[in-house]
């Protein structure tokens, strides 16, 4: 198998869009429905990257992100972030990580590829 991907989305709609974008790949996909399930998942598998949406429940995706960027064992992670928020929102998480990539929904299946393929290959 391939390079670990973890999608932490609430709606389910969304994680099966992102694993259908992603199945003529051999990335191995890790699926987590909010902020706490991520943080437990990253303890069991630390994946190459991970796809964030901001609005979830629970711990929201901006608290999740500032949370692993502050933890030296994660702070590597890349992250994409899909939302239907504008970048411009949350223009102090690209201050803290500029490598972060932030797509505004909604975005192609090829620009999803082409900055997955741009953080981990």
């Amino acid at each position: 198998m391939g390079k670990t991907i973890m999608i932490v989305e609430d709606e389910q709609a969304f994680h099966d869009l992102y694993t259908m974008m992603l199945e003529d790949t051999d990335y191995e996909i890790v699926r987590a429905y909010d902020g706490d399930e991520a943080l437990a998942k990253l303890e069991e598998k630390k994946p190459d990257l991970i796809i964030l949406d901001i609005l979830l429940d629970l711990v929201t995706g901006d608290t999740f992100f500032l949370y692993i960027k502050g933890m030296p064992e994660y702070s590597d992670i890349p992250v994409i972030i899909c939302s239907s928020f504008s970048e411009k929102a949350y223009k102090n998480l690209k201050e803290m990580d500029p490598n972060l990539v932030f797509l505004e929904k909604p975005f192609t299946k090829e620009k999803m590829i082409e900055e997955i393929t741009a953080k981990i290959g």
